[in-house]
């Protein structure tokens, strides 16, 4: 007997009718129409039943600390980082455990059961690492948690930011993280990214920098990044965050640069609610959007994800971990508003982030874990649209968390009654 049967499901490809057999935590069939004794069985009425959603760029350290010491009253990146370092002095571990823990509840309850963190390793004392790999251990029942040792402050800007890393990287930290724009030179920026990148192949270890997180159309960290991912043999591992320098690079250059990346086989994480607020600060009309080239890249054969990056913190005001309204302002701001840019935005929060943190056993087929979502949508594009109600969110075939479906109830004259948002269906 089945431990779980869902049935009638519509899955992400399009197919529909579908059943989802789970027995012992991993997914044993995907078929059409399949009938079988399970101990529990779940119609899904046509609804979308997805792969849990991933984002695989965030900084838990900071998250839920909107307001301490003060808010951001410029908006922007700088201020945001200067605000941190306020910050950081107050920090205890207790409290940032505390906040992290109560993220990750939001998190699952929004079918998001994979985050890659970024970890300030600034701190000599490297409190925020120890916190974050308690989380990491507290959370591992019910959430895939990956941690970047990131040197805020520059890891040759600031005073023993190599010995951080490795320390963080002793201490079970999962990736080698950097911010190169944000050393003192462009060529202290360029030696940070070979430093880092040999320190990664040594160890074994993944690489996700923040690259280029700027406006300076001369900022062009990435392409040094791909280029030691080359020499490295690290094609495959390596990711640049942010990149929005390449919204402001001249034409000829990127025509250049994206055959380089894809070459290389370096992921591109664009975290759209956060570029689309800290980028084109200094701008006055026309104003840049500050977004990486998403569709180009993704047209050039480049893994594309989208990340959250910020929830309430020195950065960011708003946010709930929800990975279906970073989607919806990635088709905005990209203008992939095709259905299938719709599509490939869903699928930037769902399998491209999942290939970022090569996850295991990610995935609707036979084999994989039985971690899903039923969406209260009936496609992607729907889900995207209506950033769908969460109706019930598994981890290996374990039921964590279920959302009632949302319905609005109408009093107009003559036609009282309920009535939800998907898209009607047409007859005839």
């Amino acid at each position: 007997m089945l431990d779980l049967l869902i049935t009638h499901a519509t899955l992400p490809d399009g197919r529909t009718g579908m059943s989802i057999a789970v027995q012992d935590g991993r997914i044993a069939e995907v078929t059409e129409g399949l009938a079988a004794p399970a101990h529990e069985t779940i119609d899904a009425q046509g609804l979308l039943v997805a792969p849990h959603f991933v984002d695989p760029h965030f900084h838990m350290d900071a998250t839920l600390s909107y307001g301490l010491p003060r808010v951001n009253q410029s908006g922007t990146l700088l201020e945001g980082i200067a605000l941190w370092g306020e910050l950081k002095p107050l920090l205890t571990a207790d409290a940032l455990i505390e906040r992290a823990l109560a993220y990750c509840d939001w998190a699952v309850a929004k079918g998001l059961l994979a985050v890659r963190t970024h970890v300030d390793t600034s701190d000599p004392s490297l409190l925020a690492v120890d916190a974050l790999l308690e989380v990491k251990r507290q959370v591992a029942p019910y959430l895939d948690l990956q941690l970047v040792a990131f040197p805020q402050d520059g890891v040759l800007r600031s005073p023993g930011g190599v010995d951080n890393i490795e320390r963080a990287l002793d201490r079970g930290v999962d990736v080698v993280g950097g911010i190169p724009h944000f050393e003192r030179t462009m060529a202290d920026g360029a030696a940070s990214v070979k430093l880092l990148c040999e320190m990664a192949a040594a160890r074994g270890k993944l690489v996700d920098m923040h690259c280029d997180e700027s406006d300076d159309p001369l900022s062009r960290h990435i392409e040094t990044l791909a280029f030691e991912a080359q020499r490295l043999g690290l094609q495959g591992r390596v990711t640049g965050s942010h990149c929005t320098s390449m919204h402001s690079m001249d034409n000829y250059y990127v025509s250049k640069l994206l055959p380089l990346i894809a070459q290389s086989g370096v992921a591109v994480i664009a975290n759209p609610l956060i570029n689309i607020t800290l980028q084109g600060r200094h701008d006055t009309y026309p104003k840049r959007r500050g977004m990486t080239r998403v569709p180009e890249l993704m047209a050039a054969g480049v893994n594309v994800a989208f990340g959250h990056d910020c929830v309430m913190d020195p950065w960011y005001g708003m946010g709930s971990g929800d990975m279906l309204e970073v989607a919806h302002m990635g088709l905005h701001v990209a203008q992939m508003t095709s259905q299938a840019g719709i599509r490939q935005c869903f699928e930037a929060v769902t399998t491209n982030a999942a290939r970022v943190m090569h996850l295991e056993g990610y995935g609707l087929a036979a084999g994989c874990d039985a971690s899903f979502v039923l969406l209260q949508a009936r496609d992607p594009v729907e889900a995207i649209r209506l950033r769908a109600t969460r109706l019930k969110v598994f981890r290996k075939g374990k039921l964590l968390a279920e959302t009632p479906a949302a319905t609005a109830s109408l009093h107009l004259a003559g036609r009282d009654g309920a009535t939800s948002w998907m898209t009607p269906q047409r007859h005839g």
